[in-house]
């Protein structure tokens, strides 16, 4: 077996080249008729595409986006669900040499327009579903394309127009490694939510993390469960698969329910799953025993740390652990007791531990004030070691560089993750605590201050502040204490007026679970909002 460090090399130099063609490498080279993806509607039918498939099809949609005018470089945003379609429009933008901006579908249309200006996208392609969220009063600057087979709205094109155009093959443009493969988007808990220019360079670290944190091999039927609006749905829920030559599972249902999950996993046999903590949670409420027919052999969580209580149910009820692993847009997934073989002794498993770095990255603790690393055992700033990290490969936000969370100083680069843990004596990460406040809830999350800004925008409301509350499903929900605008008066209405408000105007998913009126909120002697007496 060969060593981590040549295995990542191998990688680099494969993705991080001026000859790097990402659909090449993510569908040409693998055998034509190996299924790519299986996608499974709410009724359990699935459809499945196989990689001859996918570059067929992926190949006549780029002849048609090259006829409609996409060149290298434009941005094609996306508001699909995962499937078949998101996979053959992610891999035409890629034969183009153009940037894919994925979108959450659970946006509104509010936000669903900032992220499309911010990314400046020519062109967005819309479930049918979704189509609603791109009305506008204005002429927008970018061109709409529906995945059904008919237009509904004058002026849309749709897929299946663009793929059956005559136009002569697009040859496939290769990026290199510094070449843009993607834009995804974090939310800003000050200011407009941040783009995350994602290079080609990237795949290696989402094939490192496929082989090694995941640990999906060529006998397994994979299956991530993440929205591709974010960035583990769209690093591991669809890229590295595909960069593997590997078979994944998309269920198409739209909702989540514990007894179709189970029966996803049980029909289709699945033998590693990825899934957030709200899942693991979800089954934990609704299951006593597995079904027979369950037969997984590797689960990862993400997102947020699994409380103690639910590893031990996962491991009582499956048999196996499940890896509780760390990441983020800008990194992708850096750190954790791995589901592959890496060589590393994870036999002494302390409780509470995260795990060590995988391979291809060094993550350190610093001080709480100073850019030294803090003794083993003491609290302080989760950085990534940029100089002992190949695999690493964020450089700054969408025209955003002031607010670029890479750090140097005299001898070291680091990385700020913006998180707080301990290391201990071999190096195992133990986190702590986000130290910027984020919300981290059903698997999303939330900057308080976005939803503050929207909730400020109400008529009835003066001032309010957004804080989370802890839940033993959800991880957290989000709370809103509102200061009411005079001559208002507090009711049960208005509290559910302003949840609605919240999800029509940014997403639902960020809509408060709990609304209270209170005479003021509570502040510093400077006046400050003091957000931890909140709750």
């Amino acid at each position: 077996m060969p060593h981590p460090a040549h295995r990542v090399r191998e990688w680099l130099t494969t993705y991080d080249s001026p000859t790097t063609s990402v659909s090449h490498v993510l569908c040409d080279r693998h055998h034509p008729d190996r299924t790519a993806i299986t996608q499974i509607g709410p009724d359990l039918t699935p459809t499945t595409l196989t990689y001859g498939q996918l570059r067929e099809r992926s190949q006549a949609l780029a002849n048609g986006l090259a006829a409609h005018g996409i060149r290298p470089g434009d941005r094609i945003a996306t508001l699909i669900p995962k499937g078949i379609d998101l996979a053959v429009t992610a891999l035409a933008t890629w034969r183009l040499g153009a940037v894919l901006v994925p979108l959450f579908t659970s946006f509104a249309p509010s936000a669903i327009r900032e992220r499309l200006t911010s990314s400046h996208a020519e062109l967005v392609i819309v479930d049918d579903h979704h189509r609603t969220k791109l009305d506008t009063d204005d002429t927008p600057p970018w061109t709409i394309a529906t995945t059904g087979t008919h237009p509904l709205h004058p002026g849309d094109t749709t897929l299946t127009t663009l793929s059956t155009t005559d136009a002569p093959t697009a040859p496939d443009t290769p990026i290199g490694g510094d070449g843009l493969l993607a834009i995804v988007y974090v939310s800003g808990l000050v200011g407009p939510p941040r783009g995350v220019p994602v290079p080609a360079r990237a795949l290696a670290a989402m094939h490192a993390y496929h082989h090694y944190g995941l640990g999906v091999d060529d006998h397994d039927t994979y299956w991530n469960t993440a929205d591709p609006g974010s960035a583990f749905g769209l690093y591991h829920g669809l890229i590295s698969p595909l960069l593997a030559g590997h078979s994944s599972i998309a269920l198409r249902a739209g909702f989540f329910d514990p007894e179709l999950t189970l029966d996803v996993l049980g029909m289709y046999e699945v033998t590693n799953l990825a899934a957030d903590p709200t899942t693991y949670r979800t089954l934990r409420a609704a299951t006593k025993t597995l079904p027979p027919e369950v037969v997984v052999q590797r689960l990862t969580s993400f997102g947020e740390p699994l409380a103690p209580d639910v590893i031990d149910w996962v491991t009582d009820v499956f048999g196996i652990p499940v890896r509780d692993h760390f990441g983020q847009t800008e990194l992708g997934w850096c750190v954790g007791i791995p589901n592959g073989d890496t060589g590393q002794d994870t036999d002494d498993i302390t409780p509470g531990a995260i795990g060590p770095a995988l391979p291809g990255w060094k993550v350190t603790v610093l001080e709480a004030i100073s850019d030294e690393p803090a003794p083993l055992g003491a609290y302080g700033r989760i950085a990534v070691d940029l100089e002992h990290s190949p695999l690493a490969w964020f450089t700054g936000y969408l025209d955003n560089d002031a607010a670029s969370q890479v750090r140097f100083t005299p001898d070291k680069a680091f990385y700020l993750t913006g998180d707080t843990g301990i290391l201990d004596r071999r190096e195992w990460l133990f986190f702590s605590t986000r130290d910027d406040g984020a919300i981290l809830s059903r698997g999303y999350r939330i900057g308080p201050t976005e939803v503050e800004a929207v909730l400020n925008e109400h008529p009835a409301v003066d001032e309010c502040g957004v804080y989370s509350i802890p839940d033993e499903l959800a991880g957290q929900l989000i709370g809103a204490r509102v200061v009411l605008a005079p001559d208002t008066e507090a009711s049960d209405e208005l509290a559910a007026e302003l949840k609605e408000w919240v999800g029509t105007r940014f997403a639902t998913h960020a809509a408060p679970d709990v609304v209270d009126f209170v005479p003021e909120l509570p502040r510093t002697a400077s006046g400050k909002m003091r957000r931890s007496r909140l709750r």
